[in-house]
Formats: structure tokens, C-alpha cells, sequence
């Protein structure tokens, strides 16, 4: 029974959360970037007109702020740069998008907003927890450690 319980476990797998933020950098922020970012960047044209605009900034500025945060933010997470800037950002755009567009509905079928709900827990766990130590953030950090030491 011990056994099975180590193996159910899954103890035998190394333990990083680096690694495991890395993933989550790279998963969130390429399908983002790929499924939803890229559309609204190509089809900007056809799109900006009737935009939903939740905000009241107008279609045109709010599309402009959700392509920002699905392609620009998106690429900064997968990279691991300025990583809990592009979180935040991504973080309210999914926030507005839940809670103004969808009206908080997690409700099956069209209109739900249960990806964005899915989306905004991600961003907000890489806001609070930062990067990890496989990012770009943090091996500019450790340049400036260097420097640092070196000037010292």
C-alpha cells in the first residue's frame, strides 16, 4: 500500500517551481499570443469598429489594449521579461474581459467566460509569484548582481 501511495504521488518526478513557472510562462502566455493575440492583430482592420468597448474608450482603443496584452504581454511571458508587468496587463485584460464582457458567467455554452476566468487565475499566480529563476528577469538580475559586485 506505502508503495502505491509514493507512486500515486509521483514523488519519483524532480521538484522545481521554476520549472513548473516556466511552463506556465510558456503555456498562458503562447496560446494567448497564438489563439487569440494573433487574430486580433491580423484582423485588426475589420475588427476595430465593433470591438466591444468595456471601458468606454472607444472600440478602437479597447481592441488596441487587448491586442497589447494578447500579443505584446503574451510574447514578455513566454520570454520571462518584465514577466509581472506583462502579467498584470494580461491579468486586467482577462479581468474585463470576465467580469464586464461575460458579466462573471461561468455558465456552459455561448457567452461563458470561463476561459478568461481560466486565463486570469494563470496571470494572477505569475503576478504573485514572479517568474522563476528560467527567465530572461532573472538572468538580467543576475547581470546586475555582477556589475554590481564588480564595482564594489
Amino acid at each position: 500500500m506505502k508503495k502505491l501511495l509514493l507512486i500515486l504521488q509521483l514523488n519519483f518526478l524532480p521538484r522545481s517551481a521554476d520549472a513548473g513557472l516556466l511552463v506556465l510562462r510558456l503555456w498562458l502566455g503562447l496560446s494567448l499570443l497564438l489563439l487569440h493575440g494573433k487574430a486580433k492583430l491580423l484582423g485588426f482592420a475589420e475588427m476595430y469598429q465593433k470591438f466591444p468597448d468595456p471601458l468606454g474608450v472607444g472600440s478602437t482603443a479597447s481592441l488596441a489594449l487587448a491586442v497589447f496584452a494578447e500579443v505584446v504581454c503574451s510574447a514578455l511571458l513566454a520570454l520571462g521579461l518584465l514577466t509581472r508587468f506583462a502579467a498584470l496587463s494580461a491579468a486586467v485584460t482577462m479581468g474585463v474581459a470576465f467580469f464586464i464582457v461575460h458579466k462573471g458567467s461561468l455558465a456552459m455554452g455561448s457567452g461563458s467566460g470561463e476561459l478568461a476566468f481560466i486565463y486570469l487565475a494563470g496571470f494572477v499566480t505569475l503576478v504573485i509569484a514572479g517568474p522563476g529563476c528560467l527567465s530572461l528577469d532573472a538572468c538580467l538580475q543576475r547581470a546586475r548582481a555582477v556589475e554590481t559586485a564588480a564595482a564594489a
